[in-house]
């Protein structure tokens, strides 16, 4: 009986022995995160809202034949600055030069028929003063005047109308510009309507046009009203090579209607173009100064965006951080507005954000986290490094 109760008191401290040694250890919390902090403040934002754009001309023609025939003359070199009622272009005119003095010959003889018709009707009214000739003949005399006179005013027609083919055959440059590549050459026949001889653009000054949201509307209107001086640097234009165009332009209209696919409404610029650097048809970005006073502004570096959404980590009481959402507004070279989510005095984490998680535990910098008392904001926050 001893020596069962011995064995058994030696097989519960076995046991025991047993399960003390199998038990772990109690492990240490993670050390706390170096990071470093910035204080949330309130600033004047000046920014700049970009649009895509597209140079075209004021004022563009394309330059038709209005007669046929072969062209007989080129008076230009393509790509010339034209100026306005400079010969471009010149279309056979022996068919028309002689249609016209044809026309003229017409217009002498229909003016002899009407004098020889005028005596002949002067002469039958004196006789008819003198009871010597009958009223019929009379009559005959006058209508015969009046159609000598409708004669001579159908010849004159017909000589406009000669004399406008003749001037047709001769094409002038409708005003100052620059004119494109010829699309045709000396001998080429054409005809009314059949093709586009040349095209002629006004290079100075130039329109850019871009799209604008309605939203932006009331914004363009107060820019339309106030008028466009050039020294104000609101619009200005980035080339396709990313520089910036050196003279500013300013808006000169706003189209009429919204268009209902978009949302948006065209609006047009103007621009300077003295040394003839734009050309029609570039496409490129308008920047459309802008600014904003008393916003939040933050780094940029301290936002993380999560699944479309945009976090940051912002000071708690105990040295922890936590994960709050924001709203974006404007970027502004390395800040951001904030218009949602965030307030002024606010302290956050600008570097070391990639170990953070909710409620984690932080120390400002590569210092030992200082002793803070119960409901401090942020401990250490004095000696953060700002994020700027």
């Amino acid at each position: 009986m001893g020596i069962t109760i011995y064995r058994t008191g030696f097989i519960i401290t076995v046991i025991i022995l047993l399960a003390a040694c199998g038990k772990k250890p109690q492990q240490a919390p993670p050390p706390p995160v170096a990071v470093n902090l910035d204080t949330v403040t309130t600033g004047n934002a000046l920014y700049y809202d970009v649009y895509p754009a597209t140079i075209a001309a004021l004022n563009q023609v394309d330059i038709r034949p209005q007669v046929a025939g072969y062209i007989t003359g080129i008076y230009f070199k393509d790509g010339d600055r034209v100026f306005k009622g400079e010969k471009l272009y010149t279309i056979d005119q022996q068919q028309y030069e002689a249609n016209y003095q044809q026309a003229l010959a017409n217009v002498a003889v229909q003016k002899t028929s009407l004098v020889k018709a005028q005596k002949d009707a002067d002469r039958y009214h004196y006789l008819d003063q003198q009871d010597a000739v009958a009223k019929q003949q009379v009559d005959y005399a006058d209508a015969a005047f009046d159609a000598a006179k409708k004669q001579v005013d159908a010849a004159e027609a017909n000589v406009r109308s000669v004399e406008t083919n003749l001037k047709y055959s001769t094409i002038y440059s409708p005003f100052d510009g620059t004119i494109g590549i010829s699309q045709v050459k000396i001998g080429t026949a054409v005809s009314p309507g059949s093709q586009v001889l040349n095209s002629v653009s006004q290079d100075d000054p130039l329109a850019v046009d871009l799209l604008v949201d309605q939203k932006q509307i009331p914004r363009f209107t107060k820019l339309l009203a106030t008028g466009g001086d050039l020294k104000d640097s609101i619009f200005m234009l980035v080339m396709p090579d990313n520089s910036v165009y050196p003279v500013p332009g300013h808006i000169t209209l706003i189209d009429r209607a919204v268009d209902p696919q978009t949302g948006t409404i065209k609006t047009r610029l103007v621009f300077s173009n003295l040394k003839n650097e734009l050309k029609p048809g570039i496409t490129g970005n308008v920047r459309v100064k802008n600014s904003a006073g008393n916003v939040i502004l933050i780094p940029y570096k301290a936002v993380t965006e999560q699944m479309g959404e945009y976090i940051v980590y912002v000071v708690i009481p105990g040295n922890k951080v936590t994960q709050r959402k924001i709203t974006l507004g404007t970027r502004v070279s390395d800040k951001v507005v904030v218009t949602n989510g965030l307030q002024a005095g606010e302290k956050i984490v600008v570097d070391g954000v990639q170990k953070l998680r909710d409620s984690t535990v932080i120390r400002v910098g590569g210092g030992t986290p200082p002793a803070t008392k119960k409901g401090d904001a942020a401990a250490g926050a004095p000696g953060g490094k700002s994020g700027q």
